[in-house]
């Protein structure tokens, strides 16, 4: 074995043109395997992936009889009870307003009813500075925004500037008077 071995690596040496018979092995399939079809499994009519699961337990099986002998008014509060104890959050219903949904239905044909939303996000906007106080609001942005001191400087350079984007309307309130008390003029949007 060794001296064949030995044998083929001298016969590389001496030129590849030379070889007596092919170093690699193919891993791929023929040409012939490629034509045939690839066999079709039939599935059972219920097929279930995850196999045979075992039967529910005793609780379970009392649960769900004293369950189906509840009222109708009694069933619709069992969500809402479980998901106070499991702390699960309540979900609420997203809005496809702006949204393009394609055509509506033939009955939609009359205008919506526009409901007025009531605004939760508000923007705090710096208008205006006393000269003299410009150093003592630019701190103001500073502790308000974490902004360096460069940069909260070109923004109360700027004015009009949005300070704070999405806070609350309590928090606006409060933004605003720390800039008013430090001598600038900061609005609601």
């Amino acid at each position: 074995m060794y001296f064949i071995r030995h044998l083929r690596t001298l016969k590389i040496r001496s030129g590849l043109l030379e070889r007596s018979a092919p170093f690699q092995a193919r891993c791929l399939q023929t040409d012939a395997a490629q034509k045939t079809k690839p066999m079709k499994y039939k599935y059972p009519p219920m097929y279930d992936p995850y196999g045979p699961r075992p039967p529910p337990s005793e609780k379970i099986t009392q649960l769900v009889e004293s369950i189906v002998a509840l009222t109708s008014e009694e069933r619709a509060q069992i969500g809402p009870a479980l998901r106070a104890s499991l702390n699960h959050p309540k979900l609420e219903k997203i809005s496809t307003e702006g949204l393009d949904l394609g055509a509506q239905a033939a009955g939609g044909t009359a205008p919506a009813e526009e409901v007025k939303v009531e605004k939760t996000a508000f923007d705090v906007k710096l208008e205006k500075f006393d000269a003299t106080t410009k150093i003592k609001v630019i701190k103001e942005i500073r502790a308000l925004t974490n902004l360096g001191l460069k940069e909260a400087k070109d923004l109360v350079e700027k004015a009009p500037a949005v300070i704070k984007q999405g806070v609350t309307k309590e928090e606006a309130a409060a933004i605003i008077e720390k800039i008013k008390a430090a001598g600038g003029v900061a609005v609601m949007e």
